[in-house]
């Protein structure tokens, strides 16, 4: 196992009624500014709950924050947030809310273009304070300090992080999720999944412990995963264990003393900045290509996720890879999401502008085994 330092200090507040204790970790006084998406928050209840629960505060609200969230709308936050003297931002959606608030929060204090934080990586060394309510299962960015940020002009989705941009709290209620389309359900459970696969799939470095978690988050969302699509009915203890397995996905525990890469991401960044398709849609499209790429550089780890996770016994290595890759795809399949370019619109013409986007950049995952030359490869294997 690799040497590694584990932080994490955001409170998890999970369960029924838990919205109704946030006024417990919001110093008193504090004006807040309350950041969401699109106002299905003022239709299934949990807005009304949010404003129950903080009485006697000033609140600010600013709503409209994009799936894939736009530097352009977060920056009329910030001026919100600097003209107002916002204390405390609260963020209740999912993920991209999330995001969205934590760039907020990141870019407020920031002197110069904020843009910088993302393209450059630039130093955040001041952030407001954040918590959240979390209404959708999925990114794990209610208990870690990064998110993603799309800039709409230039068509570029950027991901960035620093320790002060984890939430003082995060409230899961798996009631949240019960107004949520199915095709927000769907792209929560292959999100997760592909954030596990990510600091999973690689190379072996003797972590027993991270591997066995990181397999228990999988066989939970495969067995979870079609019991909460196959009801019109939410079942209670199906929607905690998908929140929580989606938590636990990637606030960084088994991430911890592994190599993991984020090249699924990264090229899944693109066909959502240049096609607009659903995250979750891009990385089940992404992810067997790139394990077909790889499979003999990843063999041994390729080898234990066909065992452990898909009983995977017989045959000859090469059979075992295959077929594991295979049932992965299928299991996008069955959750309903379309896990081909062709069937998303995209021809070989994007291809050809995602990767010569890669070779100027000249960067696209964590590892070297990914090289610049295989994102075409990758992407023309999923056409």
């Amino acid at each position: 196992m690799e040497n590694f330092d584990f932080y994490n200090p955001v409170n998890i507040l999970f369960g029924k009624g838990k919205i109704a204790e946030i006024n417990k970790h919001i110093s008193k006084g504090a004006k807040i500014l309350m950041t969401y998406g699109g106002g299905s928050i003022k239709k299934n209840g949990v807005y009304d709950q949010v404003v129950d629960a903080l009485k006697g505060y000033e609140i600010i609200e600013f709503g409209g924050i994009e799936p894939n969230p736009h530097f352009e709308t977060l920056m009329k936050a910030v001026e919100i947030v600097k003209s107002e003297k916002i204390d405390f931002l609260l963020a209740v959606g999912g993920g991209s809310v999330l995001d969205g608030t934590k760039f907020i929060a990141a870019a407020t204090y920031f002197e110069g273009d904020a843009w910088d934080i993302l393209a450059k990586r630039a130093p955040i060394t001041k952030a407001v304070e954040l918590g959240a309510v979390l209404t959708l299962a999925a990114t794990g960015s209610e208990m870690n300090n990064g998110g993603v940020v799309t800039k709409a002009a230039t068509k570029e989705k950027k991901a960035f992080g620093n320790p002060l941009l984890f939430p003082k709290f995060s409230v899961l209620d798996p009631e949240t999720t019960y107004s949520l389309p199915k095709r927000q359900v769907t792209n929560g459970i292959v999100d997760a999944y592909v954030h596990v696969m990510e600091q999973y799939l690689t190379y072996p470095v003797n972590s027993p412990v991270q591997d066995r978690f990181a397999e228990g988050i999988l066989l939970t969302l495969l067995e979870e995963g079609p019991k909460a699509l196959a009801s019109d009915t939410p079942d209670y203890e199906n929607r905690a264990n998908l929140m929580w397995a989606a938590t636990m996905a990637l606030n960084g525990l088994i991430g911890m003393g592994v190599k993991s890469d984020w090249a699924t991401h990264m090229i899944g960044h693109e066909l959502t900045a240049f096609h607009g398709i659903d995250h979750a849609v891009t990385l089940a499209i992404v992810l067997p290509g790139l394990l077909t790429q790889l499979k003999e550089k990843r063999s041994e780890k390729l080898l234990q996720y066909a065992e452990r996770v898909w009983n995977i016994t017989e045959g000859s290595d090469e059979e075992k890879k295959a077929l594991a890759i295979d049932k992965t795809e299928a299991f996008f399949n069955q959750v309903g999401i379309k896990t081909r370019l062709s069937e998303h619109n995209v021809g070989q013409d994007s291809i050809d502008v995602i990767a010569n986007r890669f070779e100027e950049r000249g960067f696209v995952g964590m590892l070297p085994d990914v090289e610049v030359k295989d994102v075409a490869e990758i992407l023309v294997s999923r056409l």
